[in-house]
């Protein structure tokens, strides 16, 4: 495999293209999955003039060894078939996270001082990096809000009957921590910084909102910030609970009145995370007095992120800047 990194650039211009091209649709994709087979990218790298730095100062906590080399996919067989196109174009992922990071996207005007810590899907087995991750953060610095992209370590060793990942919700936290104490370099309001989570990512937006020990020894002062985000907004949650045991709620969630105002996104014919998990949450918000919106869309299904699907749930977006309106996270 060569060393080469392909120009990411271009592969997604090409994906653009495809959608429009009939006959000619499939011929580019090929091309592009060729082009990413025969030029791997071996570790995520953000576009140009976007700071990534290392989550941890050394070895995180609950290192994994054994884990394999951290590579870049795109969601297109190689051959004659596509494995998976989200509103007509395929999808970046990336596996075998060893080393996280997280990556800050600041807007290049109408900075407002709020943030947005985003946490992107995949199941806790690889990480959905552009429709739930950069694509998020475009949107998110058009607003007048900085974006932090959590790249997480994934997989992870999974406990308990939830399935767990303990080491995502470390990340999750020292992600927090560090954006809270360095607000005032990046230009962020310390009490404007909220979480965006997608599915195995909403589950750590839900964790995020309700657990704020912290799960690791202390690395530096960045860990004596809070680690309790001002808001989140989750879609299409899993983990919460599940079909095969009654859709009886996890017990390791825990909402109280220090729960932060939450966003919900889910679409009933979810297959994969079911309706439930985001409903369940929402009366757990209610009854611990927290306010919340919520979106049920009749049909959606899973991993829509923000693309234009042609189906009401990818209007969440517009749904979204106005609640965040209504609470003051952005401008009137």
């Amino acid at each position: 495999m060569s060393a080469v990194t392909p120009n990411l650039a271009l592969l997604q211009t090409l994906a653009r293209l495809s959608s429009y091209a009939g006959a000619v649709s499939l011929a580019l994709l090929l091309l592009v999955s060729s082009a990413h087979r025969a030029a791997a990218q071996s570790v995520w790298q953000p576009s140009a003039g976007h700071a990534q730095i290392p989550l941890w100062p050394g070895e995180p906590p609950s290192a994994r060894a054994g884990v394999g080399a951290e590579a870049v996919h795109y969601a297109v067989e190689e051959g004659s078939s596509i494995r998976k196109l989200i509103g007509g174009k395929p999808y970046v992922y990336i596996e075998n996270v060893t080393r996280p990071t997280i990556t800050i996207y600041s807007p290049t005007a109408g900075n407002n001082g709020a943030a947005v810590v985003v946490y992107p899907g995949g199941g806790f087995n690889v990480l959905a990096m552009d429709i739930e991750g950069t694509e998020v953060c475009e949107w998110l610095v058009a607003q007048g809000v900085s974006c932090v992209l959590l790249k997480y370590r994934v997989p992870c060793q999974h406990v308990g009957a939830y399935r767990e990942c303990p080491s995502a919700h470390q990340d999750a936290q020292r992600a927090m921590r560090i954006v809270r104490s360095r607000a005032s370099e990046w230009k962020i309001d310390p009490r404007r910084i909220g979480v965006l989570g997608f599915s195995a990512g909403a589950h750590m937006a839900i964790m995020s909102s309700t657990r704020f020990d912290r799960l690791y020894a202390e690395v530096d002062a960045a860990d004596r910030s809070s680690s309790r985000p001002d808001f989140a907004l989750v879609l299409y949650p899993g983990r919460m609970a599940y079909r095969h045991s009654g859709f009886r709620q996890n017990p390791a969630i825990r909402v109280t009145a220090k729960t932060p105002p939450t966003f919900l996104v889910h679409a009933y014919d979810d297959e994969l995370n079911p309706v439930e998990n985001s409903l369940l949450y929402a009366a757990a918000l209610r009854k611990a007095g927290v306010p919340a919106e919520v979106h049920v869309y009749a049909k959606g299904g899973h991993a829509f992120g923000l693309r234009r699907t042609g189906l009401a749930a990818s209007g969440w977006p517009q749904l979204a800047e106005a609640w965040l309106r209504s609470i003051g996270v952005i401008g009137k």
